[in-house]
């Protein structure tokens, strides 16, 4: 299915669906300019999604980097201001 109707189906961008793709979340198939996927595999991630769990790549693409535990610590003390003179 193409792009736009992928994209109603899961609830997101087309944006997002050509991210996906791009890190190897779902499939692109089709030929250059027109990219479409599969309806079986838009469904399972559907399903993930819906589940409350991570989407994952499928097996053998490369793992995304993991997301910072908390965020980083704030300055203690900011620069002081300098009046010019």
């Amino acid at each position: 299915m193409p792009t736009q109707l992928a994209a109603l189906a899961l609830g997101v961008t087309e944006a997002t669906v050509r991210k996906w793709a791009s890190r190897g979340k779902l499939t692109r198939h089709g030929r250059p300019g027109r990219a479409e996927y599969d309806l079986e595999e838009l469904l399972a991630l559907a399903e993930a999604r819906s589940a409350g769990g991570r989407t994952t790549a499928p097996a053998g693409s490369a793992p995304e980097a993991a997301a910072p535990e908390a965020d980083p610590p704030a300055e203690a003390d900011p620069p002081a201001h300098r009046t010019g003179r």
